[in-house]
C-alpha cells in the first residue's frame, strides 16, 4: 500500500523547481516507490566547498527538498501543508564530482509531524550523508509558530 496521498508527477515536480534553490543547484525528482522519492544534485562549482569537496549545507538542502516534497505528497493539499522543524546530517564521505542521489523514506507520518531518513549517495552507490527531517503538519490558513 502506498503512502502517497497524491500520486507522485515527477514531471509537475520538477517544474516546481523553476526560480528556487533545486533549479539553482540542478535538483532533479527521478523516481518513487510504495514508501520512497529519490532525488539528485550535480556535484559541481554550485555545490562545492572551497577544497572542492561537496559542501554539507549543499547535502542538507538535498535531503530537505527531497523529504519536504515527500511530506507535501503524503498531504491534501486542500486541507493542509508543511515546514520544516528539524534537519540533521553526518556526513560520511566526501564526493568530488557527478551528482549524488538522496533516497527519503517515512520513519513516523503522523498527523501532526512526519520523519523521514534521507540517505545520500554518490554515482558509485557510496553513502556520503544520512540525513533526518521533522516536518510540521500544519491546517491550511494557519500560520507556522514564529520563532
Amino acid at each position: 500500500m502506498s503512502l502517497w496521498h497524491t500520486a507522485p508527477d515527477l514531471a509537475a515536480i520538477n517544474a516546481r523547481q523553476k526560480g528556487s534553490i533545486g533549479e539553482l543547484l540542478d535538483i532533479r525528482f527521478e523516481a518513487f516507490g510504495d514508501d520512497f522519492i529519490t532525488a539528485s544534485m550535480a556535484v559541481d562549482s554550485r555545490t562545492h566547498q572551497p577544497f572542492g569537496l561537496l559542501h554539507g549545507g549543499a547535502s542538507v538542502v538535498l535531503a530537505e527538498s527531497v523529504g519536504s516534497t515527500a511530506s507535501v505528497l503524503c498531504l491534501d493539499p486542500a486541507r493542509f501543508y508543511c515546514v520544516g522543524l528539524e534537519v540533521n546530517a553526518n556526513h560520511l564521505r566526501g564526493v568530488r564530482n557527478g551528482r549524488v542521489t538522496a533516497t527519503a523514506r517515512p520513519v513516523h507520518i503522523g498527523r501532526s509531524t512526519h520523519v523521514w531518513d534521507i540517505r545520500l549517495v554518490d554515482d558509485q552507490g557510496k553513502p556520503s550523508c544520512i540525513s533526518r527531517l521533522t516536518v510540521a503538519v500544519m491546517p491550511l490558513g494557519q500560520e507556522p509558530p514564529k520563532a
